[in-house]
């Protein structure tokens, strides 16, 4: 009797892991998403991966495709980190107000004024995403401001 117990309880376990399996939901697919022009080409990174209705936004930088050197005013380099980046969700169907992260690295935290003076004006609300502002030391190029996100579709 114990032998048959047992066989009806490991049975009954093994149908129900096989039940919950066929429940198991497939992985979003991921869409690699990148701007049709990127100052250099040939790096190993997707401006952006779309996987369900989050986009993980890499890390953007201004750069002057000729020069390849951020622009020599603070507050325009910031303007065009902002704008790539508003770019990027584009192609995605989305726009600023669906970032929900955003991580901001600064080469010299003397920058964060400048930041936030440009930042709001990207958004419709005065609702933000969560965010934050690093100083991070030198940036490649010499680059003032980095920016990478995640956003959700609304």
């Amino acid at each position: 009797m114990k032998k048959a117990v047992t066989l009806t309880a490991v049975l009954i376990a093994g149908l129900a892991v096989g039940a919950s399996v066929g429940r198991v939901k497939a992985a979003p697919a991921r869409k690699f998403l990148n701007l049709p022009t990127r100052t250099i080409s040939g790096l190993p990174f997707s401006d952006a991966v779309l996987v369900g209705d989050t986009l993980y936004i890499a890390g953007r930088i201004a750069l002057d495709p000729v020069s390849r050197r951020p622009p020599a005013d603070p507050e325009q380099e910031a303007r065009e980190v902002l704008d790539q980046v508003k770019s990027i969700l584009a192609l995605a169907g989305m726009t600023p107000d669906d970032l929900v992260s955003v991580t901001v690295y600064c080469s010299d935290v003397k920058h964060f004024d400048t930041w936030n003076k440009v930042y709001p004006s990207y958004f419709s609300s005065k609702e933000y995403p969560a965010r934050a502002f690093i100083g991070a030391g030198p940036l490649l190029f010499g680059a003032r401001f980095e920016m990478q996100g995640i956003a959700v579709k609304r």
